[in-house]
């Protein structure tokens, strides 16, 4: 199965949101990653949301916009790092108005105006942030890489298949409710020195031609573009969840204050208290503990 022929349920939130934005929900199972199809180890949870009438507004040909402005599709991960849960991948396209560089403050008297890398603001800050994106943005999208993927294929490859299926989810939907041909250009801005290899056979369902996407990558992205930073913010507070979700089923852990990185703590708890299902078990430091525990068997 590729990723557009996946389960796809998009259902309207509330009759309030009826005509302005469409509710985005999918499930992957088996993936087609260069002809060959994958049956993943666990499903890869995506959600999000396009608001269509600011979709329309911003971007949509008119008699006054001939040439309309190319869509950018900010793009960034939270949690490789970690010796336990997903890895969480978000995508974020802003107003037009508000795309652009950090330090040309196109976010200044917006609501996003605090808006940097997540990494550089305070947990309180990207708190207040998180629904402010999912508000303002005109369209936002999270993958939820689980562990058993992140085994099976390794935490790079789990990144780069977490950024390539949110962009190849968020620009089918966008092009099929902005329905502006092939005159639309989308650029893809990845946090990192790499991009995700995009299915593009599949986006030529839609009528997103390879030549209308530019896909860049950014190092240091999140402090330097808006869009990305909007996609950090997702990212890394939709993972922060699931780890304080995970230390109130596993408080013995102490999850809340390290959130699965490799902290003494944190590897004290393994030793006292074994090996979660959630757990990474190709990471060396979780590894090493099975091994050990093995051999004692």
């Amino acid at each position: 199965m590729s990723t557009m022929s996946s389960t796809e349920n998009n259902h309207i939130k509330s009759p309030v949101m009826l005509k302005h934005s469409v509710q985005i929900e999918r499930v992957i199972e088996q993936i087609d990653i260069k002809g060959q199809y994958i049956q993943l180890a666990a499903p890869i949870q995506l959600s999000g949301q396009v608001n269509i009438s600011e979709l329309i507004a911003q971007y949509s040909l008119s008699l006054e916009n001939l040439q309309p402005t190319a869509i950018q599709i900010g793009v960034d991960e939270a949690g490789r790092g970690p010796l336990l849960g997903s890895v969480n991948v978000a995508a974020a396209i802003l107003p037009a108005a508000w795309a652009g560089l950090i330090e040309n403050e196109p976010l200044k008297n917006t609501p996003l105006s605090i808006l940097t890398d997540s990494k550089q603001l305070s947990e309180k800050k990207r708190d207040i942030l998180y629904p402010l994106v999912q508000q303002h943005a005109v369209a936002h999208i999270v993958a939820d890489i689980p562990p058993a993927v992140i085994d099976q294929v390794n935490i790079l490859q789990a990144t780069m298949l977490g950024m390539r299926l949110c962009t190849e989810v968020l620009l089918a939907v966008v092009a099929k409710h902005l329905n502006t041909g092939d005159k639309t250009l989308f650029e893809i801005l990845i946090d990192g020195n790499r991009c995700p290899d995009l299915d593009y056979a599949s986006l030529t369902k839609f009528g997103i031609q390879e030549s209308a996407i530019d896909c860049q990558a950014w190092v240091k992205g999140d402090g330097r573009h808006t869009s990305i930073a909007a996609a950090s913010i997702l990212a890394k507070v939709s993972r922060d969840q699931t780890m304080y979700a995970l230390d109130t089923e596993h408080p013995e852990y102490g999850i809340a204050k390290h959130k699965g990185y490799p902290t003494r703590a944190h590897m004290e708890a393994i030793a006292a208290h074994g090996v979660l299902a959630a757990h990474r078990r190709s990471f060396a430091p979780v590894r090493k503990v099975l091994e050990s525990q093995y051999c004692l068997t």
